[in-house]
């Protein structure tokens, strides 16, 4: 706002400049005519005539004045011009003087630079020409009287001709400066609204880019609190499982051991993820290098069995590190309520998404199986990716767990 009142005030002071200027030529144009006009003729034979010359010129330089400082309306203003032409033909006629075209031009100068109406502005310019021509003409004749009528014709002709240039130059020249003018104010204006609206975006922006960060840390908080935390659960459980059967059923606490440590390495892999992701780093480069990272983890860890055959997919960061936790989560869960020593994972593309189907040779889900904590957030997680998860198997057939997800939004 500062800046815009600083503006206008600054075009203010150029016009009231541009007024001094203007009144003072015009001041300076009627002392040469009027000193002119006593060369020639003796004050004391006429002296009416100045009684009439000098007040004429007095109204014009007030009307100049109040035009350029004071506002007026423009259905007045017209007015103001109508009577500046006829005292102009007065001061015409009464000293004939070929300056009276400069005089003019300096009483049209404020109308060409304050009005914006080129329709108007020509009217103003063809009366004013017309008024021109006649007091151009009454003016040359009263001074040359006893002049041959075709000399007199040639020389009004070309005075009206030359007078018609000057104030077609005059309005020419103003026109365009004017023009060249506003569009320069309006393309400065329009920057600097351009400036101001791309510094209120960028913080907009900005906003949005840390309102965006914020919710994405909360979201990868909220992952490392339910998923960490219950893999974590589970090695807690397991581990107490096998201190209990060490002794009576070491298998099966070898077992209990091996699903806790799969759930342990399951954890570490989502926080190691989380804090990539936090440092802006990708965590997975692809579904497939992600699954064969896990078979290979999982293998090497243990004496389970696991076959893959994973379609080289390309899917966002997002629905990837899904995908490789919902096998991790499968995996731990055929160990730890299966039993299962071995597993096929398979992924593939179908229609518009993906299908990741994971298989094991457990004993399979009994006839009152619920879903646990780990299932049902993957079920919930996979709708929100326009998908949903299916469940299958009888008892002592194995588990088959297939996750399916759009590729994209």
């Amino acid at each position: 706002m500062a800046k815009n009142s600083k503006f206008k005030l600054n075009i203010q002071n150029v016009r009231k400049i541009l007024g001094l200027v203007v009144l003072a030529a015009l001041v300076v144009m009627e002392i040469i005519i009027c000193a002119q006009y006593a060369s020639f003729y003796d004050p004391e034979q006429e002296w009416w005539m100045y009684l009439m010359l000098v007040p004429c010129c007095i109204v014009v330089d007030i009307s100049v004045a109040l035009k350029f400082y004071i506002f007026i309306p423009q259905n007045i203003k017209f007015a103001m011009y109508g009577a500046d032409f006829l005292f102009l033909l007065i001061i015409s006629v009464i000293t004939g003087n070929d300056f009276i075209v400069v005089m003019y031009c300096l009483d049209t100068t404020e109308l060409y630079i304050n009005s914006e109406n080129l329709k108007n502005n020509l009217i103003v310019f063809g009366v004013g020409a017309g008024v021109f021509f006649a007091s151009f003409a009454l003016g040359w004749v009263r001074v040359h009287e006893g002049v041959q009528l075709y000399t007199s014709l040639v020389e009004i002709l070309g005075g009206c001709l030359f007078g018609f240039i000057i104030l077609s130059i005059h309005f020419v020249v103003i026109a365009a400066f004017m023009r060249y003018y506003r569009m320069s104010r309006r393309l400065t204006k329009a920057l600097a609204e351009a400036d101001e609206s791309k510094a209120q975006l960028e913080a907009a922006y900005e906003k949005l880019s840390m309102t965006a960060v914020l919710e994405e840390r909360n979201r990868i908080a909220k992952d490392i609190h339910d998923n960490a935390g219950h893999s974590i659960t589970a090695v807690i459980m397991q581990t107490e499982a096998a201190k209990l059967l060490v002794d009576s059923d070491p298998e099966e606490a070898k077992k209990k051991i091996i699903s806790a440590n799969i759930q342990a390495k399951n954890a570490l892999d989502q926080m190691r993820s989380s804090v990539h992701l936090l440092a802006g780093r990708p965590a997975v480069t692809s579904l497939k290098d992600g699954i064969e990272e896990i078979v290979a983890q999982t293998v090497d860890a243990t004496d389970l069995k696991i076959r893959s055959d994973v379609e080289d997919i390309t899917l966002g960061e997002e629905r990837t590190r899904f995908l490789c936790n919902s096998v991790k989560e499968c995996i731990s869960n055929g160990i730890r309520h299966g039993g299962a020593t071995a597993f096929y994972i398979g992924a593939r593309k179908v229609d518009d998404g993906v299908s990741v189907l994971v298989s094991d040779n457990g004993v399979g889900p009994s006839a009152d199986f619920r879903r646990g904590y780990g299932l049902n957030s993957m079920s919930e997680k996979a709708e929100e990716f326009g998908g949903g998860i299916r469940i299958s198997g009888d008892a002592d057939e194995g588990c088959e767990v297939e996750i399916f997800i759009k590729s994209c939004d």
